[in-house]
């Protein structure tokens, strides 16, 4: 029997976090009582809250604590949180305490699982493969690491034959996975915190691919490479999957689909960026292997509307267009930003940056101030430390980043100065990017902006 059903009560530390609520939200969604404890009430945890979930946000032992016991109760914490009374508290009590990655685990092994890795574009194609599986009515759930904008949650229950998972590579997280079907979409470096340097972390993916039981169910984007034998995907070139034939009519994106048989043409949606059609491609290879027929494929692409803060995109009748996105590693920025310039070439980009980790910044400083000097004007705001400390990363500021940058119109802001320095500019497009707490943007800007084309109408 499967550890996980001798438990009725679910407590959650760091229950706030995107992979951390979508586990709430299976347990909730089981029947079970979940609880929790977050530093800082978010829309997601209002969300939660309404969904019927408890959370907590002090560090305090009170008696919705005490009254659980140890016998029928799982507690559940992530690495992000390094200390809290509440967690000492269940640890000195013998309650059962299991990172995220664990259990999640645990939930893969009793299904067929669809895992999707890589340090880019897992997020967008997890929430695709989810969406076609939706669209299939296939018996699936899903744990997503961003929020579908057709689900409107980072989870769906539609049954359990299948799991679709992002397999998150931040602390090997994903080696406590039981992979049925697997995507790796990238290797790139990051998380060098971890890993140390670039051979750790493709060692790393080697070893989750391994997990993969059939080469034929193993789908990697061509040119990587994997230590065992695997299915390719590619965009603009032939592997046993691939797109090619892009083009763009009104803001749609319109590709042909190969198989190793067969060709389909005309898929269309309005997911911008090449980017993303190597994320399609490999989506639809897995769907195509688990038996779908192109005809729902074809549909269920069109109205994918894509993942909150991944290419959000808002274009107003004045012209405007304000882009929201979550990219924190140099690979992505330049993929976001490449696309804009190519789609929007006559158009003034002012981008508004956040980076994330001090560690990230400063392993890939060169790479970040590459990216950003693309755009034609730039606000750089404070580095978002999470996990981090200052004081442990000496001389590694956005000042020190911003130095980097070869661009005329550049400064430095702190966030709580960014919305007003963003109205005294002047741009076509504006590109908030970034995975700390910058999303905290998103409401007063698409306000500010609207309001403005209401007042000159």
């Amino acid at each position: 029997m499967n550890i996980l059903e001798t438990y009725q009560n679910y407590y959650f530390v760091g229950i706030g976090g995107i992979g951390m609520s979508a586990l709430a939200r299976y347990f909730n969604a089981s029947g079970k009582k979940v609880l929790g404890y977050d530093k800082t009430n978010t829309k997601l945890t209002e969300q939660l809250m309404k969904e019927g979930i408890d959370i907590v946000f002090e560090d305090h032992i009170d008696s919705r604590i005490t009254g659980l016991q140890k016998e029928d109760t799982l507690v559940i914490y992530t690495p992000a949180i390094k200390t809290l009374g509440i967690l000492d508290y269940f640890n000195n009590n013998q309650f059962e305490v299991l990172k995220r990655a664990k259990v999640l685990g645990l939930i893969t092994e009793n299904t067929d699982c669809i895992a999707i890795a890589g340090t880019h574009g897992k997020t967008t194609t997890s929430t695709l493969v989810s969406h076609l599986c939706k669209e299939a009515n296939l018996p699936f759930s899903c744990f997503l690491g961003g929020i579908s904008e057709n689900f409107r949650s980072n989870f769906l229950y539609n049954g359990t034959k299948y799991s679709v998972v992002e397999a998150d590579e931040y602390d090997r997280s994903f080696l406590n996975l039981s992979p049925d079907w697997a995507v790796v979409t990238s290797t790139d470096a990051d998380h060098l915190d971890i890993y140390g340097d670039k051979s750790h972390i493709e060692e790393g993916f080697k070893q989750f691919a391994a997990l993969v039981p059939d080469d034929k169910q193993l789908f990697v984007r061509k040119g990587l490479e994997i230590g065992r034998d695997h299915k390719t995907y590619a965009v603009n070139e032939t592997a046993d999957y691939y797109s090619d034939n892009l083009r763009m009519d009104h803001d749609k994106i319109y590709f042909d689909f190969h198989t190793p048989s067969e060709t389909v043409k005309d898929f269309v949606w309005e997911i911008p960026g090449i980017h993303n059609v190597e994320n399609a491609t490999a989506a639809l290879a897995i769907l195509h292997n688990l038996g779908v027929d192109f005809e729902t494929l074809k549909k269920a692409i069109a109205n994918f509307k894509g993942i909150k803060r991944r290419y959000t995109k808002h274009i107003y009748p004045n012209g405007k267009i304000y882009i929201d996105d979550y990219a924190h590693h140099p690979t992505e920025i330049n993929a976001v930003v490449s696309s804009i310039k190519t789609f929007y070439p006559d158009k003034k980009l002012l981008v508004v940056f956040q980076p994330h980790l001090f560690s990230r910044t400063r392993d890939f400083a060169d790479g970040f101030a590459e990216s950003l000097s693309k755009a034609d004007e730039l606000i750089l705001l404070d580095i978002y430390p999470a996990r981090e400390l200052q004081e442990n990363f000496e001389g590694i500021t956005s000042g020190w980043l911003l130095e980097k940058v070869d661009l005329d119109k550049k400064e430095r802001s702190d966030l709580s100065g960014a919305f007003e320095k963003i109205k005294e500019k002047d741009f076509d497009i504006l590109l908030t990017v970034g995975a700390g707490n910058i999303d905290t943007l998103y409401d007063p800007v698409c306000e500010w902006i609207s309001s403005s084309v209401q007042s000159k109408m």
